[in-house]
């Protein structure tokens, strides 16, 4: 008969996602996570397998709390552009930003690599995309382009700003978007087919 649980599965990856973020995914042993979690490392390794599982469940973890964050925000936020700025900025705390420019390449390049994990984010970036493109556009297809367009855009601005750090992050961030907005309302009122 198993032992019932005596750490539910989400606090435990939760404390793991901490650890993975400080050592990376290649450096999470199951030491490091016993440490991290106050689980032994037997209980981790009965719980996940291999090491490997253990990093894929955290980081599948990590994308239920990017789902369940966006799909707060695009709940709360108007639908305007404003409110497409604002939901990008909700999901970039400004307490998280560095940790999430430098660690979360690490992450990221794990996502990349895991044909789950990979079709976790793309699935992830058409939610996003679409929400985005609500606020941005009447025309479904032209709000889909223009969504993918702005999450492209805010990730490159999240990495330029890791590098440059001229002023906050969450200040650097929305200029970057709110210049391309004004681009777009330029191009709009000078679009000779818009009335």
């Amino acid at each position: 008969m198993a032992r019932p649980k005596t750490i539910p599965d989400e606090q435990v990856l939760d404390a793991l996602l901490d650890a993975l973020m400080e050592s990376g995914p290649d450096a999470l042993s199951f030491a490091r996570a016993a440490k991290a979690c106050g689980l032994s490392p037997a209980t981790l390794v009965q719980r996940y397998g291999a090491r490997e599982a253990m990093v894929q469940a955290i980081l599948l973890r990590a994308w239920d709390r990017l789902d369940a964050a966006t799909e707060a925000a695009d709940a709360v936020e108007a639908p305007t552009p404003e409110g497409a700025i604002n939901l990008l900025l909700r999901l970039m705390p400004p307490e998280t930003a560095e940790r999430d420019a430098s660690n979360g390449l690490l992450l990221l390049r794990e996502d990349l690599r895991d044909p789950l994990l990979r079709r976790r984010g793309a699935a992830w970036g058409h939610r996003l995309a679409e929400a985005l493109g609500r606020r941005l556009a009447r025309d479904p297809a032209q709000g889909e382009r223009l969504g993918w367009q702005m999450a492209s855009l805010w990730q490159g601005a999240h990495t330029w700003w890791a590098f440059t750090r001229e002023e906050p992050p969450e200040q650097a961030i929305r200029r970057v978007l709110e210049e391309w907005i004004g681009g777009l309302n330029d191009h709009r009122w000078q679009d000779p087919e818009v009335g």
